[in-house]
């Protein structure tokens, strides 16, 4: 219940603030986006070029896709930005999202334990990892709230043949809070889970989990931009919102700061391009 109140207040919050800013006569987007590039910090830099270059202000909300997918049912945000294939496309097809719009990727890995207690380091096949996971019994964290990370956690599980339950399978209570959080209590008990690999790098100075098995092109993370529906809520601003996604989705701008973005500071990206505009442009 607390839970449920502390969101309802953030989403107050977050309505009343925007509302103030519209008052104002500004142009402005209101977005629900994926815990995930918030706390990476991409979506508050793509926000504010974006308002230094065309001076329409973008505010978010952060929540787990889910979530972010029901704020949008609401007809409270302009935009979604979420990570769930399956969540995403019911959204547009039910009429509350017009398109799933291309956007970014990163990936998912499995960390763990230094010591590797489930011998899964260097494995290539996630759900085989994730299998053996389970026949060892060995500690394992899920976020568990329906958000993008846990659906596509448990779409790994499915291609496992296994049903994740037993004493060894802990749902993280405060898992709505996001990847961060759910990392962190990962760390803390030694145990392994599923993480998108900008958070496990934001945090990895941090923390002692390392990386076990990765590059599995299951574990792909594909990240969409989806306008919310002016026919279904004649608020919106659609007009602004696609102002906003076609400077997202344009080579030469948000793709661009998508390419580079974490390279500085950790060496490697830790978002890649994905627009179907920065496909043409590099033949793809």
């Amino acid at each position: 219940m607390l839970k449920k109140l502390t969101k309802s207040l953030a989403c107050l919050t977050f309505a009343l603030l925007c509302a103030s800013i519209a008052q104002a006569g500004d142009g402005l987007v209101l977005m629900a986006s994926t815990i995930g590039p918030i706390d990476a910090g991409i979506v508050q830099v793509l926000e504010d070029q974006f308002e230094k270059e065309s001076g329409i202000r973008v505010r978010h909300v952060g929540a787990g896709t889910g979530e972010a997918l029901k704020i949008a049912q609401q007809g409270s945000v302009d935009l979604a930005l979420v990570h769930a294939k399956s969540l995403e496309e019911k959204f547009v097809k039910d009429g509350y999202g017009t398109e799933r719009i291309p956007f970014m990727y990163n990936d998912f890995v499995i960390v763990g334990p230094a010591e590797d207690p489930a011998g899964i380091k260097g494995m290539k096949n996630g759900a085989e990892a994730l299998k053996k996971i389970s026949e060892k019994g060995v500690p394992f964290i899920s976020r568990g709230d329906k958000s993008g990370t846990h659906v596509a956690e448990m779409e790994l599980w499915a291609k496992s043949g296994v049903k994740p339950a037993g004493a060894w399978y802990t749902v993280f209570e405060k898992g709505s809070e996001g990847n961060a959080p759910t990392l962190k209590y990962t760390d803390a008990k030694s145990a392994y889970t599923y993480m998108d690999r900008a958070t496990y790098l934001s945090l990895k100075k941090d923390i002692k989990l390392v990386v076990l098995v990765e590059n599995d092109e299951a574990m792909l993370n594909f990240i969409s931009l989806i306008p919310v529906s002016q026919k279904k809520f004649p608020q919106v601003n659609y007009e602004d919102t696609m102002v906003f996604v076609k400077w997202l989705t344009a080579p030469d701008k948000g793709q661009k700061i998508v390419q580079s973005f974490g390279v500085e500071k950790y060496g490697a990206p830790m978002f890649f391009p994905n627009s179907s505009e920065w496909k043409a442009s590099q033949g793809k």
